[in-house]
């Protein structure tokens, strides 16, 4: 009688995702590297301003996803990109935050140049890295696109948000490199349109 067994990796994401503690525990390590470095992306030069830091940020996202909203992932490369919904969030919610904060004082203007750089270079670690202001009006865009054509938006998501390569982007979607390549840059010419026509926050 032979039984298929499961990975290690997959058996761990697996109950995790069923809300099982210690797989929780065991994952982290498994996964804190690649999701630190990505974290880690968003605050390279950044000022001190910033009252969120990338470790904080690893483990905020990974608390949702396996305590407060486990769900099921298939792969490493799947759990990474439903982390990088949750980065997505937590990254809004602390900007929203400060905004409200200094409310009352001048925002600057949105520099779209460095949005533009931002998304010609694909991942956050690659570019310059984007203030709050910057964060507020790209996912302001960004949910205007999700109702538009929703696959756009998650390839926007996965692969600056999450910082996925085009190939792990298509194979999360199910979908060819050549089509994510085609939406990237049609995800591109909205988001500069809108946020360039002052849809910031």
């Amino acid at each position: 009688m032979s039984e298929k067994k499961a990975t290690p990796l997959a058996d761990t994401l697996a109950l995790a995702g069923r809300g099982d503690e210690h797989a929780a525990s065991a994952l982290f390590p498994l996964v804190y590297a690649q999701l630190r470095r990505i974290a880690g992306s968003y605050f390279r030069g950044q000022n001190r301003e910033h009252t969120l830091q990338p470790t904080a940020l690893v483990h905020e996202a990974f608390l949702r996803l396996v305590r407060k909203a486990p769900g099921c992932w298939n792969d490493r490369t799947h759990f990474l990109a439903v982390a990088a919904v949750a980065m997505r969030q937590i990254l809004v919610e602390h900007a929203r935050k400060r905004s409200a904060q200094k409310r009352g004082g001048h925002e600057r203007r949105v520099p779209m140049q460095a949005i533009e750089k931002a998304l010609d270079d694909r991942a956050p670690g690659h570019a310059e890295p984007l203030s709050l202001v910057d964060i507020l009006a790209l996912d302001a865009a960004l949910s205007r696109l999700q109702t538009l054509a929703p696959r756009q938006a998650r390839i926007i998501e996965l692969q600056y948000f999450g910082g996925l390569t085009v190939e792990e982007t298509a194979s999360v979607l199910g979908v060819s490199k050549g089509l994510v390549e085609k939406d990237w840059r049609r995800a591109r010419a909205f988001l500069r349109s809108a946020i360039s026509q002052g849809e910031s926050p």
